[in-house]
């Protein structure tokens, strides 16, 4: 029963003269105040009784350590909800401290509604009229780590070019993909991956009420928040300690999610918030331009784990930069626009702004001629200065890998030419640093991207190409448990590295399974061109097994809201787990239940 542990708790109090008064009332402020102190004789009622122990201590090796934060909660928040969760406020989503709303304090936290609670999440549209379940951490802690233990994986497939193998054995380096709720898979994997996990990146539902995913998308704001809480405090952990997490939504979620996961990740492990320009107002669109200012643009909230180190991202440069006017020539510096009319680049009365980055002529002349196109910039070297401006003087001296000219350093173009998307193609060209804006990335014509139709909510492979490029090497792990059209893993499949995909909806086999097979099979549509992606390879599919099906007396006893079989019930003859599902699910979690 939910209440049981309550009872339980208020009665180990009740019989303590030092918490309770000659009614055995309970003295909550002096155990909250006592429970901040660490307050020996508390403790030792604690201590002493093995429910407690079990609820309000961490065992390290032969060391118990008081959970502080989950007592005082225990005692402090009491109007309990009719599903066995409790929450301070009921009804008011806000910034507090302490027990009140704020309007200025140094440090505070997001609080609403469920916020101590579980939520396995209904997502598919079937499920929306479903009363959502929520765990409470504490009046409901069995249930709940009856609920995060692994699940047995069924209809195991290893996919690779022109070959389908059943029940393959699972190697630890093996590609995943995982069909079944993402919050459960995720505790099904975290033993395993725990700390492994270079990058996360998900697209999760927007709480719009018209999600493409066919999710159950129209969660109640704090339901959402409590949906996105469980699960990104389990992908924390799967981040290795340089791992980096990138969240896609919109505006309707962004603020509270920000707060959120600073709660989560902490505050200075906050990166930067990138906005990327997904859409161009057009067509009825417009119409409403009158009544509100139309989106263009989503947000995705970078955290890191704990370090942190990015590989720059450029994007192609929009017109030449006029500053680069000057070229080396026979070691002395003369005017650009004289020499490009000599090569017949320019016409003559054209100038430096007739250079046309655009025209494949112009772009072969800078390309090939990169360490001679040079601009002039200030320098403090007085020594290089003096030396310019007697030995040197109006020619081009050279120091190591730096040229000068009397008081100026030379910068050649050949710094800026970077890897730049072009189209479907990666070439080298002039470019900008990359930085937290991005517009250059087309999302209108994914439709058919991977050679799957999903219309609507598939986002580019440049852009996971760009993200993949920027926080992970070669046979990096990346992560993505919302994996809806399998953009994320098909992408790094290209760029040779590891993926788990998560994904609870139906469509994944016809859809995102679908889409790896023709990967390795050598699909050339998204970054396939770019990367020079020819096939190969392969993947695993497995799903959580479902107890749905399973109706006798012995299993209707299981807790009515457990979806999916425990591995530490994989041998009860009850389900007939074959012998070969039985050895992959030891081999692949562990023989120890």
């Amino acid at each position: 029963m939910p209440l049981e542990l309550k009872t339980h708790i208020e009665d180990l109090f009740k019989s303590s003269d030092i918490f309770s008064d000659s009614e055995k009332n309970l003295n909550i402020p002096k155990i909250l105040e006592a429970t901040q102190k660490v307050d020996i004789e508390l403790i030792k009622i604690l201590k002493s009784d093995e429910k407690a122990k079990k609820q309000f201590f961490t065992q390290i090796e032969d060391i118990f350590v008081l959970n502080q934060n989950r007592l005082m909660e225990f005692f402090s928040l009491n109007d309990y909800m009719k599903n066995g969760s409790y929450t301070s406020y009921t009804n008011k989503i806000g910034l507090i401290k302490k027990d009140s709303f704020i309007k200025k304090f140094d440090d505070v936290v997001l609080a609403y509604p469920h916020k101590d609670c579980v939520l396995e999440g209904g997502q598919t549209k079937d499920e929306d009229k479903r009363k959502e379940v929520f765990y409470n951490e504490i009046l409901k802690s069995s249930e709940i780590d009856r609920l995060f233990e692994p699940k047995v994986l069924t209809n195991i497939k290893r996919y690779s070019k022109d070959k389908i193998e059943d029940n393959p054995m699972m190697k630890a380096d093996d590609n995943l993909i995982i069909k079944g709720n993402n919050l459960l898979a995720l505790h099904s994997l975290k033993k395993k991956f725990a700390g492994k996990v270079k990058l996360i990146y998900i697209d999760p539902p927007y709480n719009t009420g018209n999600d493409s995913f066919n999710y159950n998308d129209n969660f109640n704001h704090s339901t959402w928040l409590t949906f996105m809480k469980n699960r990104l405090e389990v992908a924390k952990e799967f981040l290795s300690d340089d791992g980096v997490i990138f969240v896609q939504c919109d505006h309707n979620e962004q603020a509270y999610l920000k707060v959120l996961m600073d709660e989560i990740f902490t505050f200075g492990n906050f990166v930067n918030i990138i906005s990327v320009k997904s859409s161009t107002p057009s067509g009825v669109k417009t119409s409403h331009a009158t009544k509100k200012i139309l989106k263009s643009q989503d947000f995705i909230l970078v955290y890191k784990k704990y370090n942190l180190e990015l590989i720059p991202q450029y994007y192609k440069k929009e017109k030449w930069d006029t500053h680069y006017m000057f070229c080396i020539e026979n070691n002395k510096l003369v005017s650009l626009v004289e020499v490009l009319r000599k090569n017949k680049i320019l016409k003559k009365k054209e100038t430096i702004k007739d250079f046309d980055i655009k025209k494949k002529d112009h772009k072969k002349f800078y390309i090939s001629n990169a360490e001679k196109i040079v601009r002039k910039s200030t320098h403090d070297n007085q020594r290089i200065k003096k030396l310019c401006n007697s030995q040197f003087k109006d020619e081009i001296y050279e120091e190591g890998d730096n040229r000068y000219i009397n008081n100026d350093m030379l910068q050649p173009i050949s710094k800026s030419i970077k890897p730049v998307f072009i189209g479907q193609n990666i070439e080298n060209d002039i470019s900008n640093l990359l930085c937290d804006f991005w517009e250059d990335i087309d999302f209108q014509n994914t439709q058919n991207q991977g050679g799957v139709s999903f219309p609507a909510g598939k986002k580019p492979e440049q852009l996971l190409y760009r993200i993949i490029s920027m926080a992970t090497k070669e046979n990096d792990l990346v992560m993505d448990f919302h994996l809806g059209s399998g953009t994320t893993c098909a992408v790094a499949h290209k760029m040779n590295r590891r993926y788990i995909g998560i994904e609870q909806m139906d469509y994944i086999e016809d859809i995102a399974v679908q889409r790896l097979k023709k990967v390795i099979d050598g699909e050339q549509g998204g970054i396939s061109r770019a990367v020079n992606w020819s096939g190969g390879g392969d993947f695993i599919y497995a799903e959580l097994k479902t107890i749905d099906n399973f109706k006798n007396s012995e299993i209707g006893k299981l807790n009515k809201n457990l979806e999916y079989l425990p591995i530490g019930e994989i041998e009860d003859e009850t389900y007939s787990i074959s012998k070969e599902e039985i050895a992959i699910n030891k081999a692949f979690y562990g023989s120890s239940k």
